[in-house]
């Protein structure tokens, strides 16, 4: 194995695809070292600034350093201290210390290190819903009008993968649409569902609180709504051991691997669409299917997607393993686990909801390709129709059934054996006993009419319960996503 370049060289180190290669910047800041150290800071600003209305001898002085320093992070400090105390919280307290001399012996004051590090988790967790749920929005909005673009277009159904009775393109993409919309529905729940741990101390008993306020449980309380409210939140929990329950982990990254589950759905059907030629995600002019074969034309969006959220889907494994070996009040087996688990399926789902939209705004249908196929069963599944008609004309059920089931297996057998088109149509035209009939057969053969309610149902549908559902995201649709590499 080659020597690794003695040179500093980040092409020389692994880098996750999930931010090297995909994940949105906003996204990847958010789980950055800059966002977790700089919310460390305000946490520490928001507990001296509550215990200080409390009445607790910290000065505005020292107040006003810590909020001069906040984003003054020295992370090469940082690091050595790290390397020294083999603790983070305190090599940051140590850190933000050097730079808020006279703040330095109220930092971190009556706190243990799950203030800061659970504190920001959640934080980060409610910020990465924030980021979500505008591009899920995005995505049920780009496939809502592809669906009432295409409300009364026939397709052939299928059913295990067999040809069923037909439906409308639009219809089919409102599966979609409802699953994604049941998504949205749980993003927002998990989200509103977050609180904050609060001010707790080290099981979660607030006793160095109470210490600090000699004895005051109304302080304490006070403390802890305080900073609350100051983070943003509007409730706490209100009993914690040395961490918030990682259940609350396990509520997130369900509901991520429900979407997951959802776009693996999607974009299976996109890629089994784009086999059949009838529907293709978007294709750029120079865009390569194959190094080997030129004509191809691979459904790589939908590909990504697929393979990300497969990803995605095995992530919620962790934090269900984690909260059932969680001992008493706290073990640290689950800090290196969360620091993955949380950072990755927020990241790939981010991925996803991106390709999603990429590909939601570039589908490409092929009405004549989907006319043919409708027109190869179509005859058979038109079989009903046929003989309803003859009865009414005064022929006889049974001998009706009979001749057809006759002429429909010839016509099956060119087919399956012969490889030619299904002639059903043509043997009846030939048919004098379907005589009476046979200025009815294009009607009887009208795909519409095969469709049933699929266009009602689409545009009632979209207006009762998905335009509503994205009323709160109209402002945040934005334009068209570029897709990464």
């Amino acid at each position: 194995m080659a020597a690794p370049p003695a040179e500093e060289d980040a092409m020389a180190r692994y880098r996750s695809p999930l931010v090297s290669r995909y994940a949105s910047p906003e996204m990847g800041y958010n789980f950055s070292e800059r966002k977790k150290f700089g919310t460390w800071r305000r946490l520490w600003l928001y507990l001296a600034q509550a215990e200080k209305s409390l009445g607790l001898p910290i000065t505005d002085e020292q107040i006003q350093e810590m909020e001069a320093n906040l984003d003054n992070i020295d992370f090469a400090m940082a690091a050595e201290e790290e390397k020294k105390l083999r603790h983070d919280v305190m090599a940051h307290v140590h850190t933000f210390a050097h730079c808020c001399p006279k703040a330095a012996a109220i930092i971190h004051l009556g706190a243990t290190s799950c203030y800061v590090g659970d504190n920001t988790d959640l934080i980060v967790l409610r910020d990465g819903f924030d980021l979500l749920l505008p591009k899920l929005a995005r995505v049920i909005s780009r496939l809502a009008d592809f669906a009432e673009k295409y409300a009364d277009m026939p397709t052939l159904g299928f059913t295990h993968y067999q040809p069923a009775q037909l439906t409308t393109v639009g219809k089919r993409c409102c599966l979609w649409i409802q699953d994604l919309c049941m998504d949205l529905q749980n993003l927002e729940r998990a989200q509103n569902d977050l609180r904050f741990r609060g001010v707790k101390g080290t099981t979660g008993t607030q006793a160095s609180f109470l210490q600090l306020f000699e004895g005051d449980h109304s302080k304490v309380e006070e403390l802890d709504r305080l900073v609350t409210a100051k983070a943003g939140f509007k409730r706490s929990y209100m009993v914690t051991g040395q961490t918030y329950s990682r259940k609350v982990d396990i509520e997130v990254l369900s509901v991520l691997a429900s979407l997951g589950a959802s776009i693996h759905k999607i974009c299976t059907d996109i890629r089994l669409l784009a086999n059949l030629k009838e529907i293709e995600e978007p294709f750029e002019k120079e865009q390569i299917g194959s190094s080997a074969m030129p004509y191809k034309r691979n459904p790589m969006r939908s590909e990504r997607c697929c393979s990300l959220a497969r990803h995605l889907m095995t992530l919620v494994l962790d934090p269900l393993q984690t909260a059932s070996v969680q001992w008493f009040e706290r073990t640290l087996d689950d800090s290196a686990n969360r620091r993955v688990c949380l950072a990755e399926a927020f990241l790939t789902a981010d991925i996803i909801l991106s390709t999603l939209q990429n590909i939601s705004e570039g589908l490409v249908v092929y009405p004549k390709v989907i006319e043919r196929r409708i027109r190869q069963e179509l005859p058979f599944m038109a079989t009903e129709n046929i003989i309803m008609a003859m009865v009414k004309a005064g022929g006889n059920r049974q001998d009706c059934h009979e001749r057809i089931r006759v002429l429909s297996q010839k016509a099956a057998a060119v087919v399956k054996q012969e490889g030619g088109d299904n002639d059903f149509i043509d043997r009846v035209r030939a048919d004098s006993y379907f005589a009476p009939i046979h200025k009815q057969l294009e009607s009887l053969l009208d795909p519409s009419s095969f469709t049933g309610r699929a266009p009602q149902q689409v545009a009632k549908f979209l207006k009762q319960e998905v335009r509503p559902a994205l009323d709160p995201y109209q402002n945040k649709m934005g334009g068209k996503t570029e897709l990464a590499l």
